[in-house]
């Protein structure tokens, strides 16, 4: 079930309180990172979820921030504040989330700054498990807080406590639940993939005119993968932000671990791969080796050159920066190439067209006897080998599945088909069916 109008439930509090422990508790899965390096989490992690017991389960938004700095931060720091101070006037219930023993400076000014917000503000004492540090942590009231909880995200301890408070606490009196219209096409969901600073952030936040992830120069910003939704030309679109992906000898940190990780898996929940490529620096290794991972699940893949605007302005450029990827993507000639600048928003909306067009030939079915007849076609156009070692005959051929495009053909003696062979079928499969835009993966079964 899907619902609108619900409350808006933000967690706040210093660097590495367990805010993002919390966040999964209540989420009951792993959504955003957790570490105990502090300021893991940089830009809110949203999700939507339910609260309170099994019979009487309360719609919220959950909202993780960035760990809370002094004032004074700079560089990125001061960037994660400034989000935070963003979600906390959009909440409808805040959840302070302090550690249990000794108040820091830190703690003390983000009391300071929400008191004009006491209506909505809920106080939490987390790593409180088996009653560490509660005796001390009471003193907290003489901040003239009217009540605080005693917590453990980490193990569960009076969590139940907390969602009945936010429950109290929230107005669900304008809440409606969603009911699904079956003429509603399914959102298409594209996911930014591409090395560290080239640009990601800034198409996702033009994308879904928001400021949703934080932009910064700073290489590896983006850590936990930010979802937002968009619509363009009655198309609605849900787009996956996520962290930047380095050579895995220079991923030393756990926390960038978990986010390439994150980032790689986030191919599995998308539609199609939007490689974002820096046009000025070029090529690498990694976006061979992104691009390799979305065409080997079969998603659709557009690789995106950014930055254009910052390329010389003739009209050979483009063919050769085009023909340098042909060369290097040997297999993957169907991937459409297009130029944009996310900063200016040059070229969006032929990047959001393709993306139409891509999606629709993903979700092609072809029924058998088109496919069987096609193929019988293709087999006299160009006769399997006759030859005593390499002989083999298709017998017949079925479509899989969509999206991926997964066609399966049965042939009497499998080890005798050969790459090139495949590798023919593939491309007819795609040029006289209408794939020519996307991968298409061809299993070979056999026929007994």
């Amino acid at each position: 079930m899907k619902f609108q109008n619900i409350p808006t439930v933000v967690l706040v509090g210093r660097p590495n309180v367990g805010k993002s422990t919390l966040f999964n508790r209540l989420l009951r899965k792993r959504r955003a990172i957790t570490d105990p390096t502090p300021g893991v989490t940089r830009d809110p992690v949203e999700a939507d979820c339910f609260i309170g017991e099994k019979d009487s389960l309360k719609p919220i938004k959950l909202i993780d921030t960035g760990g809370f700095k002094l004032a004074e931060s700079e560089g990125i720091d001061k960037l994660v504040v400034e989000k935070t101070l963003e979600m906390i006037k959009k909440a409808n219930i805040i959840v302070l989330l302090l550690e249990a023993g000794e108040i820091t400076s830190e703690d003390e000014e983000l009391i300071k700054l929400l008191r004009p917000y006491r209506e909505k503000l809920i106080v939490a004492v987390n790593k409180t498990e088996g009653g560490r540090l509660q005796a001390d942590s009471w003193n907290i009231l003489s901040f003239g807080f009217d009540d605080i909880l005693m917590i453990s995200a980490e193990h569960g301890d009076n969590v139940g406590e907390l969602q009945q408070k936010i429950i109290q606490r929230s107005d669900f009196s304008k809440v409606e639940e969603v009911q699904e219209n079956p003429s509603i096409q399914t959102p298409i969901r594209i996911a930014l993939l591409g090395k560290p600073n080239t640009g990601k952030s800034t198409l996702s936040n033009r994308l879904t005119s928001t400021d949703a992830s934080i932009i910064s120069d700073i290489p590896g910003t983006t850590r936990d993968t930010i979802e937002g939704r968009f619509r363009w030309k009655s198309r609605d679109f849900i787009i996956l932000d996520t962290a930047g992906i380095r050579r895995k000898a220079k991923v030393t940190e756990n926390i960038e671990y978990y986010s390439v990780n994150r980032a790689i898996k986030t191919i599995n929940d998308a539609d199609i791969v939007i490689l974002i490529i820096d046009a000025v620096e070029g090529l690498s290794d990694q976006d061979k080796k992104i691009a390799a991972l979305a065409h080997d699940k079969g998603r659709g893949i557009i690789m995106a050159l950014n930055k254009w605007d910052s390329m010389p302005q003739h009209k050979s450029t483009f063919k050769t920066v085009s023909d340098r990827i042909r060369f290097l993507f040997g297999q993957m000639e169907y991937a459409p190439i297009i130029p944009i600048s996310a900063r200016e928003g040059t070229g969006i909306d032929k990047l959001l067209e393709t993306a139409v067009k891509m999606y629709k030939q993903l979700n092609i079915q072809i029924g058998t006897p088109q496919l069987n007849k096609a193929l019988e076609r293709w087999l006299q156009e160009y006769p399997p080998p006759t030859g005593p070692q390499t002989r083999f005959k298709i017998k017949y051929a079925v479509q899989k599945s969509a999206n991926p495009v997964h066609f399966i053909l049965f042939a009497s003696r499998t080890k005798a088909v050969s790459e090139s062979y495949i590798a023919y079928l593939r491309n007819k499969i795609r040029k006289d069916l209408g794939f020519s835009l996307i991968p298409v993966l061809v299993e070979i079964k056999s026929s007994s």
